[in-house]
C-alpha cells in the first residue's frame, strides 16, 4: 500500500505542511519517489508519523522527539521534565479558573487585581488601580493583609470608604475634617491588626526608593487632592507626621 503526502497526512490527522516540517527536521525520513516524481509513503512511514504525533501530543518538544523515541534514561528524564511543566501549568490553570469564578461571582471588572475579585464591584476606579500597584510592591503576606482590609472596607467600613471615594477635589474644610475624623479610627484599627503598617517599607519586595516613589506617584495621580488631604489629616490624628510608606 502506498500513499501520497496528502493521503498520509489525512490518515495521521495532520497537515501536509506538518509532514514536510518533520522531513526538514529529520524526524520523518523522506521516502523514495516513484517514476512520476511523487513521494510514496508506506505503513512504516504512517507508523513513524503517528508516533511523532503521539509524542508531540504529550508535549515532547520536536527537538527532543528523536531522543525520546530511542528510549532509555534520557527519554525518562525528558518525560519527567514535561510532567513537572504540566503540573505547573495545571496549577496555573486551576488558579485562573478560580479567579474567573470569583470575578463572575463578584460582578467586578475582569482586570481586577488577583485576590480582590469578591470586592472589586464596590471599589472605585482609583482603589482598583492602586491595588494593582500594591500587588507589585509588597510581599505576598502584606498583600494578603491588604485583601483583608479591602474586605472590611467593603463591609464594616463601607460607609467611610464610600464617602472617601466620592469626595470631590474642592471639598470644603469642614467636610474634609469630618471625614478625616471618621477615617482615623479605621486606620488605627488596621495599624493595630497589622503592625507592619507602621513601617510598610519593611515589606517591600523591590528597591525601596523606587517602590516608594512608584507608590507616591500612584497615590498622587489616582486620588484627588481632597482625598489625599483627608488621608494626611487622618494620620495626623493618629499622632503620625506622615502617611506611612510615602515619606511625606
Amino acid at each position: 500500500m502506498a500513499w501520497s503526502t496528502r493521503e498520509l497526512a489525512g490518515l495521521a490527522g495532520t497537515t501536509v505542511n506538518t509532514v514536510r516540517h518533520y522531513h526538514r527536521l529529520g524526524l520523518l525520513p523522506l521516502p523514495e519517489r516513484e517514476d512520476n516524481g511523487y513521494k510514496q509513503y508506506g505503513v512504516a512511514d504512517l507508523v513513524r508519523l503517528l508516533r511523532i504525533r503521539r509524542l508531540a501530543d504529550l508535549g515532547v518538544p520536536l527537538a527532543e522527539i528523536g531522543r525520546v523515541s530511542s528510549g532509555g534514561p534520557e527519554a525518562a528524564d525528558v518525560l519527567r521534565r514535561i510532567d513537572a511543566d504540566l503540573a505547573t501549568s495545571m496549577d496555573r490553570l486551576a488558579r485562573a479558573r478560580a479567579d474567573i469564578a470569583a470575578i463572575l461571582a463578584g460582578g467586578g471588572p475582569a482586570d481586577t487585581a488577583a485576590g480582590f475579585e469578591s470586592v472589586a464591584a464596590g471599589l472605585s476606579e482609583a482603589d482598583r488601580s492602586i491595588l494593582h500597584v500594591v500587588g507589585r510592591l509588597w510581599d505576598a503576606d502584606a498583600v494578603g493583609d491588604v485583601q483583608v482590609m479591602a474586605q472590611e472596607d467593603a463591609t464594616v467600613n463601607a460607609e467611610v470608604n464610600a464617602a472617601l471615594s466620592a469626595l470631590v477635589a474642592d471639598a470644603d474644610e469642614t467636610t474634609r475634617q469630618d471625614l478625616a475624623e471618621r477615617l482615623a479610627p479605621v486606620l488605627a484599627a488596621y495599624r493595630e491588626k497589622f503592625p507592619w503598617l507602621q513601617e510598610p517599607e519593611t515589606r517591600l519586595v523591590r528597591d525601596q526608593t523606587g517602590a516608594r516613589q512608584a507608590y507616591v506617584a500612584a497615590l498622587s495621580e489616582l486620588y484627588n487632592p481632597a482625598q489625599i488631604d483627608v488621608l494626611r489629616r487622618a494620620v495626623l490624628l493618629l499622632g503620625l507626621d506622615r502617611v506611612p510608606g510615602t515619606g511625606s
